[in-house]
């Protein structure tokens, strides 16, 4: 038992290898998850934003990497719930993403204020040497948004 253990979702997804993506203009970070064989989400490393191709590429080799079988996307939305241009955006890559993976389980979480969460985390935490770090802003930002929605 840990702490997420008690959602919907930890059950739900039982077993399965989850993979998150903060898809970020210059950096897209990414955690990875497997109910029930970790005790909770870890930082998966990030992808250095090079174009859509590049990610696609990177992105399947770490598919199959880590045997993924569920993907949970960060989708930004401003404060009060309203749709901005980024959102658009990523819904589309969203979409795009479905189409290219058709034997992986995909899912939206809202990001909103992640890599806020993440710097105060850096901050408050040993782990960081209570010290913000730029280069792990993105992994931990992907880290929360897999935190957020296996609680959802």
């Amino acid at each position: 038992m840990n702490e997420f253990s008690s959602y919907p979702k930890f059950n739900e997804l039982k077993g399965l290898n989850i993979l998150s993506i903060d898809y970020g203009e210059k950096v897209i970070g990414l955690g990875f998850f497997c109910p029930g064989r970790e005790p909770f989400p870890i930082g998966a490393g990030r992808i250095i934003n090079k174009g859509l191709a590049h990610f696609y590429k990177e992105l399947e080799a770490i598919i199959e990497d880590l045997v993924v079988e569920v993907i949970v996307m960060g989708i930004p939305y401003y404060v009060d719930g309203n749709e901005s241009d980024k959102t658009k955006e990523h819904k589309a890559l969203f979409n795009a993403l479905v189409e290219k993976f058709p034997t992986i389980k995909f899912y939206q979480q809202d990001e909103t204020l992640t890599t806020k969460s993440a710097k105060e985390r850096m901050e408050n935490s040993p782990e960081f040497n209570f010290q913000y770090d730029p280069t792990k802003i993105d992994e931990l930002s992907a880290v929360i948004i897999l935190e957020d929605f296996i609680r959802s």
